[in-house]
């Protein structure tokens, strides 16, 4: 009984460094060599890390990913390695190379390039046109990369027709809530759909907005699982392949055998032989549990992964967030003591004269609670003299939301002078409700580095503030259960200003999220003053939006990459 022992690289890789990814994978290649494996794989685009974007338009990083490729492949001793990089012929693809004894053996093309959502692969790659199989000892290991898989028509259909017993898919899948459930079911399918096991490798890691959840996968050729990876943590997946046991089964499918009978080899099928004994193993390895998660715990683990590799990877130690006593500052400021400890963590107070005694007692709790240090600056007296500055100009005018968004300026100054002084990142507090409608200060309380919540809608937020909660009792409860308020003027309430959170919260998903028109969100029974108001302040915010730090996405639809409106817009669907 011939056993494949494959390994799957699950690995953590930053964007552009060549030389930090490589040792990476040449460690995880030596971990592999240590439990006999005879197959390594490594996610798309692992060299450079994903997605590299306009570094793709760089010779030098072209030519360098090219040398790191050399310097694998002399790693490769006595084990096969697929790891994804760069190729160039005098256009460039995103290929995957197979490893061997110090020699490049075969080189495969992404052939489906996704150019949709966060993906722009057409502006970068030129599309592969041939099919790859590796031929170990008679059996063969079909390539295929990504996107390769998600079509029901795709590379893995010829591959088994052609004889294939397992795929190798590489891949750089970002992460939004509910797709790791979805890819696993899209998984099991091609392989019940092609009789072959299907082995999917997948990167971990935040990359500037884009989260990559792991969660690599073997699906045997029935559609069982033979075992998975960690969410959200780098990991080293093992697992003994039967190929003789799925040679059998594809002999006794008649479906498979008409499939091979009607097939006429239309598209190129390049078949290397590789000079490779499968290694001969005493025992066989165990294969752990890994039980799914709720997505509210994956949506967190999310954000955390998203603020850790975000700090970490681009320098820096510690942030500094402004601490309201509200709901969206004491989840930003939990999640940063949970990616980066509570050492690297500053929370400023800066209370004014609309702030209330419950927020600031609610801050300092929760600051307590997480165990971070605190810095309060009261507002009052500078918000004073800018008053008296402007009296003069502003004379017989009436206070408005002028003089608000003067207080969320002063405080986002403020938290930009801790920063230019002391080297903290400023975190920005707010969500994807108030980014949508810009119920928000543009300078004031959007400034920052970074913005946590920024895809994440209200209701969601008190949900992921409960689930944390659970874990252990950090935010108090007084922030879940008090009427949201920016506190910028006497009795100001959130839902006064908007709409109720769950109300609000539907309309944008129906509209940001699902692109639904507005006539047929108005059919579902929302009052159409209500979506219409909502409406015209989604279409009219774009400058602010446009403006915003980047932030974590974990929905299909997040600002940014995903939703690329344009600012001087004239059309409206109302």
């Amino acid at each position: 009984m011939k056993k494949l022992r494959l390994a799957l690289g699950q690995l953590n890789l930053t964007v552009g460094d060549i030389e930090g990814n490589t040792d990476k994978i040449i460690s995880a290649i030596e971990k592999a060599k240590e439990h006999e494996c005879d197959i390594i794989a490594f996610p798309e685009l692992a060299v450079t890390g994903y997605p590299p974007e306009d570094l793709l338009l760089k010779p030098s990083f072209i030519n360098r990913n090219i040398q790191a490729i050399n310097k694998i492949a002399l790693a490769s001793k006595n084990i096969i390695t697929v790891v994804g990089f760069v190729d160039k012929i005098e256009d460039i693809y995103n290929a995957a190379a197979v490893l061997l004894d110090g020699k490049i053996v075969a080189v495969y093309h992404k052939n489906f390039l996704p150019n949709y959502g966060v993906f722009d692969e057409v502006r970068y790659f030129q599309r592969g046109n041939e099919i790859t199989l590796i031929n170990i000892e008679g059996y063969k290991i079909g390539l295929s990369i990504c996107e390769d898989i998600w079509y029901p028509e795709n590379p893995i259909n010829i591959q088994a027709i052609e004889g294939a017993e397992l795929i190798i898919n590489i891949n750089a899948s970002p992460y939004h809530a509910g797709k790791a459930k979805f890819r696993e079911e899209m998984l099991k399918v091609r392989a019940r759909d092609n009789l072959v096991s299907i082995a999917y490798v997948n990167l971990v890691g935040g990359q500037d907005e884009l989260v990559f959840d792991g969660n690599s996968i073997i699906v045997g050729p029935d559609g069982s699982i033979l075992t998975k990876g960690e969410s959200f943590e780098e990991d080293i997946v093992l697992c003994d392949i039967n190929l003789d046991a799925i040679f059998r089964q594809q002999l006794k499918d008649n479906r498979l055998r008409n499939l091979r009978a009607m097939y006429r080899r239309e598209e190129k099928v390049r078949e290397i032989h590789l000079d490779y004994r499968i290694k001969d193993k005493l025992e066989t390895i165990p294969q752990k549990t890994i039980l799914d998660r709720p997505e509210i715990e994956e949506i967190y683990k999310a954000l955390v992964t998203g603020v850790r590799d975000y700090i970490h990877k681009n320098g820096f130690e510690k942030v500094v967030i402004g601490l309201s006593g509200g709901i969206d500052s004491s989840l930003t400021a939990t999640i940063a003591v949970d990616a980066l400890g509570k050492d690297n963590v500053k929370g400023v107070l800066m209370p004014s004269q609309f702030t209330s005694r419950e927020s600031i007692e609610d801050a300092l709790e929760l600051a307590k609670n997480l165990g971070i240090e605190t810095i309060t600056l009261p507002i009052t007296e500078i918000f004073e003299k800018y008053n008296e500055e402007l009296k003069d100009i502003f004379k017989d005018l009436k206070p408005d939301i002028t003089e608000e968004n003067l207080q969320a300026r002063i405080r986002g100054n403020l938290l930009m002078a801790l920063s230019n002084k002391f080297g903290w990142i400023v975190l920005a507090t707010g969500n994807k409700s108030e980014m949508s409608v810009g119920y928000a200060t543009l300078y004031g309380d959007m400034v920052g580095g970074f913005a946590v919540l920024k895809d994440v809608l209200k209701t969601k937020v008190y949900e992921l503030a409960q689930y944390r909660n659970s874990i252990s009792p950090v935010i108090p409860q007084r922030v879940l259960e008090k009427p949201p308020s920016a506190e910028l003027k006497p009795d100001q309430k959130d839902e006064d200003e908007l709409l109720p959170y769950p109300i609000l919260d539907e309309i944008i998903m129906l509209y940001v999220e699902e692109d639904m028109p507005v006539q047929d969100i108005i059919r579902m029974g929302f009052d159409r003053h209500s979506v219409e108001k909502v409406v015209k302040m989604i279409d009219s915010n774009e400058y602010k939006r446009r403006q915003a730090p980047i932030g974590i996405r974990i929905t299909h639809r997040a600002f940014g990459k995903d939703r690329r409106m344009p600012v001087t817009n004239k059309f409206r669907e109302l």
